[in-house]
């Protein structure tokens, strides 16, 4: 910008720029920041400065600092001041220039780069931010250090994101996972109330047999030939039942880098706990193993139960999962983790290759989010599909097409096979 704006010495001033001009200068004024305003011949007023100023309190040239910095007397630097009041002016700023999306964008390198963890445990900042996962995740990874004035604050945070989710993925589950459940439970000698008369008839198509119509009749005489299917092979729904058809397993790494994946664990668990048809079970690890199953009528509280950060022990998740499985071949464990053990993992492997062989899907989720491609040990995850247990990203949109096709035994819709190697 500065080469094209410099001028010969004894050169006659540009003319004001024409509007289109203006307003590509004025954007460009807007990404560039303060540092470039002599270079863009731009100065910013009204709510464009304002909105400069909310830019450049997070990404300024200091960016990075801690809360307390400020604006020095030239330059772009960054800071929000290292009181709870000012950060939440701040948040309410944001909210009323830019989009959602953009908000909770800039609310998370806020967090990152300026260090603003600390002040999510101030009521009157929770009030004021953009509730969304990440922002879950972080008052999880808070919890043990949250002051009582803050919990009920953060409490209705969580469960605003939370129900916000419930909404958006829950009838989607429940119809997919319901037609997945009742095409698994179809058997080939029902009763004639279970009889699946659709299927049957097109399984029976080649057994169709004409009939003769009445003697002396024919096509001439408008009498169309009969036929009929002779049901060789019934095929038919199973009969309803109180029992669960099928039983679910989550395992969860409740690791730190985890947390957008414990949110919509946490939240599909619920989905899936108030299923009759299945029957679910939640448990989250990190080098303890914690069974939140009792708490999943409520996903708040399973999220409540967490603790985000720590070490991680898959295998003992692993063998704990294990100990709980009774029908084997009606069992469909998903392990939610990023592969990186802490434990043995060679014991890790055969676990996993014994509950195979014993009948149990297993399904391996590097990731449950919308994050994008996310870091993970790619040689635990190459073991992993060597065994017949592919480990791939997931969003949540895909999980309810991944579970359907684990509970038919049908191979996994996997996004991106790459993701295996």
């Amino acid at each position: 910008m500065e080469r094209t704006t410099a001028q010969a010495p004894g050169a006659a001033r540009p003319t004001a720029p024409h509007a289109p001009d203006a307003e590509r200068l004025r954007r460009w004024r807007m990404v560039l920041g303060a540092d470039s305003a002599d270079s863009t011949g731009c100065a910013l007023t009204g709510q464009d400065a304002a909105m400069d100023g909310a830019l450049n309190a997070l990404y300024g040239g200091g960016a990075g600092k801690k809360p307390g910095g400020g604006r020095g007397a030239g330059g772009r630097s960054a800071g929000l001041g290292a009181s709870a009041p000012s950060v939440a002016r701040w948040l309410g700023d944001i909210r009323s220039y830019f989009p959602s999306s953009v908000v909770q964008v800039m609310q998370r390198d806020a967090i990152d780069r300026l260090g603003l963890a600390a002040l999510l445990l101030e009521p009157e900042m929770l009030e004021a931010v953009e509730a969304d996962v990440h922002l879950v995740g972080t008052l999880l990874s808070l919890n043990k250090a949250m002051p009582e004035t803050t919990k009920e604050t953060a409490l209705a945070v969580v469960r605003k994101v939370v129900e916000d989710l419930e909404k958006r993925l829950e009838s989607r589950t429940r119809a997919t996972l319901s037609g997945a459940l009742d095409r698994s439970a179809r058997i080939s000698r029902p009763r004639h109330r279970d009889i699946d008369w659709n299927r049957t008839i097109r399984a029976n198509l080649k057994n169709y047999l004409p009939v003769p119509g009445p003697a002396g009749a024919g096509s001439a005489g408008g009498v169309k030939e009969r036929g009929t299917i002779v049901p060789e092979r019934l095929i038919g729904y199973g009969r309803a039942s109180r029992s669960a058809k099928k039983d679910v397993v989550l395992c969860i790494d409740q690791s730190g880098s985890m947390a957008a994946s414990v949110v919509y664990a946490s939240v599909f668990g619920a989905v899936l706990a108030s299923m009759r048809t299945l029957s679910t079970r939640l448990v989250v690890f990190d080098t303890a193993v914690v069974d939140l199953t009792d708490q999943l009528d409520d996903p708040v509280d399973v999220l409540f139960g967490t603790q985000l950060g720590g070490g991680t022990d898959i295998n003992r998740a692993l063998a704990y999962c294990q100990s709980k499985i009774t029908r084997p071949a009606d069992t469909v464990v998903v392990l939610i983790s990023d592969l990186y053990e802490g434990g043995i993992r060679d014991e890790m492997l055969k676990r996993v290759a014994a509950m195979k062989a014993s009948g149990v899907q297993f399904v391996t989720l590097l990731a449950l989010s919308d994050e994008g491609a996310p870091a993970y040990d790619h040689e635990h995850a190459a073991a992993l599909g060597a065994l017949g247990a592919p480990a791939f990203a997931c969003t949540p949109d895909l999980f309810p097409d991944v579970m359907a096709a684990a509970i038919e035994k049908r191979p996994l819709p996997i996004p991106d096979k790459e993701t295996q190697q």
